[in-house]
C-alpha cells in the first residue's frame, strides 16, 4: 500500500528551520500504514530536509556553518548566469539533500529520542514550500 500527502510551510529567509516531526507522524498515522518507509521530499532546489536534534542551539549552528562552508557570494557560477545572489542556496540544499527516508514502525516513524525532521530554508528570499511525504507498507 501506498499513502501520500504534503506539508506546506512559508518561509521568510535563509537559515530558517521548521520542524516537521509532528506533521510527518500525522500522515503516517493517517496512512494506515503499520509498517514500512515513509520518504519525506522537499519540492524545490533551494531547501533540504534532514534530521537533528531540534533545539535553538543546533537551529543556529547548522544555517551558520553551511554559510561557513558554502557562503553568500557573487563569485559562483549560477550568479555569472543569474544574478539572482542564491548561488549559495543552491549549493547548500544540494549539499544536505532534498529527501530522507525514515522507517515505520507500529505506525510511527523510528527516531532516536533526540531525532526530529527538519526542513531548512537555503534561499535568500521567502518561499512557499511542499514538502511531499509518501508513506508505503503494510
Amino acid at each position: 500500500m501506498t499513502y501520500q500527502e504534503s506539508i506546506s510551510l512559508h518561509t521568510k529567509q535563509q537559515g530558517e528551520m521548521h520542524d516537521i516531526t509532528g506533521g510527518v507522524k500525522a500522515i503516517i498515522a493517517a496512512s494506515g500504514i503499520r509498517v514500512g518507509l515513509a520518504h519525506i521530499f522537499n519540492v524545490g532546489s533551494t531547501a533540504c530536509v534532514g534530521t537533528i536534534e531540534y533545539e535553538p542551539g543546533l537551529e543556529a549552528d547548522l544555517p551558520r556553518e553551511l554559510n561557513r562552508l558554502i557562503p553568500p557570494g557573487r563569485h559562483y557560477g549560477h550568479e555569472q548566469a543569474w544574478h539572482d545572489g542564491n548561488g549559495h542556496s543552491h549549493l547548500q540544499a544540494t549539499m544536505m539533500g532534498p529527501d530522507l527516508t525514515v522507517p515505520v514502525t507500529d505506525g510511527a516513524p523510528v527516531l532516536g529520542t533526540w531525532q526530529q525532521i527538519f526542513h531548512l530554508e537555503c534561499d535568500i528570499k521567502p518561499r512557499s514550500r511542499t514538502i511531499v511525504v509518501t508513506v508505503t507498507g503494510e
